[in-house]
């Protein structure tokens, strides 16, 4: 008796060519796209349709001769009413056939869904959306946090995987039913699925108000490279700068906080510092106060003492770590101050790459 042969065998002379397109057709899976698109504040667009109560990014079924970026270029535009090129992968994701509940009558066989990159959108691109008169009901940029409480579970894990895909730069994650098969730092410390830190405070590059009290001091600590060091909590992935409020011990010295509060979180120590500036909160008399310094030394991670727990430590271009955070658009003036600092520092400007995860050395030589 002979034995049947697995779909991905080639064709034998035991088989004809039809035996073979069915055997090939038994183990055929669906084929779909989508695609991520974002504000200038770091939110996705979602979609709420008729037919779903839980809202999908763009996107839909790959047509017969239809290739997934044409897909995902058609979908665009007969769902929002925009034309452009989708060229850039960020996930391709295998579905099972058993990760859904789906009916039994649909005999789902499993899917492969490619996710595209639809960039930043700024606001002119948002007003030309148009929607079709069915299907689409309306559509939301909404922070990633929010994302598992509007998609279904393996929607949302697709679309903050491709998310982080994006930021980290590494090329397009392998998904399996959502997750990457190798997930990167910002997927193991599962940043995005907590709100990000939110300061839409306006930021000023001048001296901050003498009547002013001073609650915080933020460092962007920059390696040789050009990248900063940046933390992402270990429970919760929500990632910010090394930073910190003023205690009685640091004498009403801000650089005395960001230098002990920058000890305590990651046992890094800077060189000299630059003032860049400050926030000023309209309503009250506070100001945040920002910095940049070389990053000098690095300790072994220490447990943080006003958390109990210890810091992931990375290495992020200026720009990735702002879209780690949401602070609207007085970010870009705080960007522009950090790298003329990064200049005056004799610093180069780092080159968009995947995050560093920093490691455990003692004393780790920066520069």
């Amino acid at each position: 008796m002979t034995a049947t042969p697995s779909p991905d065998a080639p064709p034998s002379t035991n088989m004809t060519d039809e035996e073979y397109g069915a055997l090939r057709a038994s183990a055929a899976l669906w084929a779909g796209t989508s695609v991520l698109i974002t504000d200038q504040r770091g939110r996705v667009l979602i979609q709420h349709v008729d037919y779903r109560t839980t809202c999908l990014l763009p996107g839909g079924a790959v047509d017969k001769n239809e290739s997934p970026a044409q897909s995902a270029a058609r979908e665009l535009r007969e769902e929002l009413g925009v034309t452009m090129t989708v060229d850039r992968g960020l996930a391709v994701d295998w579905v099972s056939a058993d990760s859904i509940n789906t009916p039994a009558d649909m005999r789902f066989p499993g899917e492969i869904l490619h996710v595209y990159d639809g960039g930043t959108w700024d606001d002119e691109q948002i007003a030309s959306v148009r929607l079709p008169e069915g299907e689409v009901e309306s559509v939301e940029f909404v922070e990633p946090a929010r994302l598992p409480n509007l998609m279904s579970p393996g929607d949302a894990r697709r679309a903050l995987s491709a998310l982080r895909a994006r930021i980290n730069t590494a090329g397009p994650a392998l998904l399996e039913n959502g997750l990457p098969i190798t997930p990167t730092v910002l997927d193991r410390a599962g940043a995005l699925r907590t709100a990000r830190a939110r300061h839409h405070l306006p930021f000023r590059t001048g001296p901050a108000p003498e009547r002013h009290s001073v609650v915080q001091a933020w460092g962007w600590l920059l390696a040789s490279d050009g990248r900063g060091l940046l933390l992402l909590e270990p429970d919760t992935g929500a990632a910010c700068l090394p930073d910190g409020t003023p205690e009685p011990e640091d004498r009403d010295n801000p650089l005395d906080t960001l230098c002990r509060e920058t000890r305590e979180e990651a046992a890094a120590e800077f060189g000299e510092p630059l003032y860049l500036g400050h926030l000023s909160d309209p309503d009250r008399p506070y100001v945040r106060l920002r910095y940049a310094a070389p990053l000098t030394r690095l300790g072994p991670p220490p447990v943080d003492p006003a958390t109990g727990r210890t810091h992931i430590r990375v290495l992020a271009t200026p720009e990735q770590a702002l879209e780690l955070f949401d602070w609207g658009f007085p970010a870009a003036n705080q960007l522009a101050a950090v790298h003329q600092a990064r200049a005056r520092l004799g610093i180069p400007r780092a080159a968009r790459q995947p995050l560093t995860e920093l490691p455990d050395a003692t004393d780790l030589t920066i520069l």
